[in-house]
């Protein structure tokens, strides 16, 4: 089975909590700290495999949770690291946050590797946090959590060559027959349900790879018939190869097609009409087809755009198109899925770090008339704070203050005892 669209869960390891202890030593204070740091939580990390081909291994795993980092020991032993996660996806996989739709990692070559959900750092241990003033602190902190995320995987072919068209075209018939490729070919429409390849190689040795997929109709953009479940595989070729049924067998009038498919490549993604593209006149070899071919060139009005009357069925004409999708791939630009924006955050490695963080906190008011605080920071302070002991309690209290949480509250109305609630946990709010 083919799948090239999935979501899935990923969870970065939480880190390791740091530890409270105190070792037995003549004339120190409390036998001076010992606690050891926890260890850091494993990343989840895709990388590509070459040999993969569908998203089909997601189908019956979708949650992705990294081991999470050892917890420090007494005698100043640090906790372990979680081993990272690693996931293979196949060449192709474009990477996306499922709540902003924002693009995480484009992975196209094989071994390329990207970091899709970071494990939390380890917590320290009380030995980190001595000072002069005290000497022996009751204070450690808990694991980062790791970072946790729904996303989105999906498979864009990677193909120089596109073929596009109404069903029943002859885009089928026409890989079959300039490649090895052996795609299902039918009379009847839509007889391919997945995107089929094939290496195409010219009398001068030059290659490139030709992408055939589902057939098109009026409304494929907002969901209708089969092609728009594979419509983004088109965004990842160079040229697009526009293959019209000159014949009119089927009832439609040939540049009525042409300017239907267009329509709908326009308004499923504008880019693709920065594609260049190439006009195959199938089926010459019936009838009316000659015909019908000066009409559509009338109709189109313009001269400088080729238009390449072939046969798939009796194999004529196919050489003088292939020579020219050769010449226009040598001149056309890859076109990435990734923005410069997103190129200039990829690091030398290719190795990729997402996380969206947000405001440090934010106000707002429930339904009881508590006061919401939320916030990625916050919560992430709030989360490694370890509430058994006071000084942490304090230490909470201190970066909150330092946040600038207390004026904030003030001034969105908070009085002495009133409900101030962090994730699920209720505190008063005390002047």
């Amino acid at each position: 089975m083919f799948v090239d669209h999935v979501k899935v869960f990923v969870k970065g390891g939480d880190g390791g909590d740091g530890m409270v202890s105190f070792r037995r030593e003549k004339y120190i204070a409390n036998g001076g700290p010992s606690g050891g740091d926890g260890g850091k939580g494993a990343d989840v990390i895709f990388i590509v495999d070459e040999g993969l081909r569908t998203l089909m291994d997601f189908r019956y795993q979708r949650h992705f949770k990294a081991d999470r980092g050892e917890h420090g020991q007494s005698k100043n032993m640090h906790g372990r690291s979680g081993k990272h996660m690693v996931v293979k996806v196949p060449p192709g996989t474009v990477v996306k946050d499922a709540e902003t739709d924002t693009i995480i990692a484009d992975l196209v070559e094989h071994g390329q590797q990207a970091v899709i959900a970071r494990g939390g750092r380890g917590g320290r241990g009380n030995s980190r946090f001595v000072t002069p003033q005290n000497t022996a602190p009751e204070l450690s902190e808990k694991g980062e959590p790791g970072v946790s995320k729904d996303i989105v995987l999906e498979l864009k072919v990677l193909a120089d060559v596109g073929l596009v068209g109404f069903p029943s075209v002859g885009k089928s018939t026409l890989l079959s027959v300039v490649s090895s490729a052996k795609p299902k070919i039918a009379d009847y429409h839509f007889t391919t349900l997945v995107p089929n390849l094939g290496m195409i190689e010219t009398d001068d040795h030059r290659t490139f790879v030709m992408a055939d997929l589902p057939g098109l109709i009026e409304g494929a953009h907002e969901g209708i018939g089969l092609g728009h479940q594979f419509l983004r595989h088109i965004e990842r070729t160079r040229v697009i190869v526009h293959v019209i049924d000159m014949s009119g067998l089927e009832g439609r009038e040939p540049f009525d097609d042409y300017q239907t498919i267009n329509k709908e490549l326009e308004q499923y993604n504008m880019r693709l009409t920065e594609r260049p593209q190439i006009i195959v006149a199938n089926k010459m070899d019936m009838p009316d087809a000659q015909d019908n071919l000066e009409i559509f060139k009338e109709a189109l009005g313009d001269e400088e755009i080729q238009v390449f009357p072939i046969s798939a069925l009796t194999r004529t004409g196919l050489d003088p198109l292939l020579y020219a999708i050769l010449d226009l791939l040598e001149t056309t630009p890859e076109f990435p899925m990734l923005t410069d924006a997103d190129e200039e955050d990829a690091s030398n490695s290719v190795l990729y770090k997402h996380e969206s963080t947000g405001p440090d906190f934010v106000i707002s008011r429930d339904d009881d008339g508590a006061f919401m605080l939320t916030g990625y920071t916050l919560e992430r302070l709030f989360q490694m704070t370890d509430f058994n002991f006071d000084q942490s309690v304090r230490k909470f209290s201190r970066q909150m203050r330092g946040m600038g949480i207390d004026e904030a509250l003030r001034e969105r109305g908070a009085k002495n005892g009133d409900i101030v609630r962090i994730m699920s946990y209720e505190f008063e709010f005390l002047e």
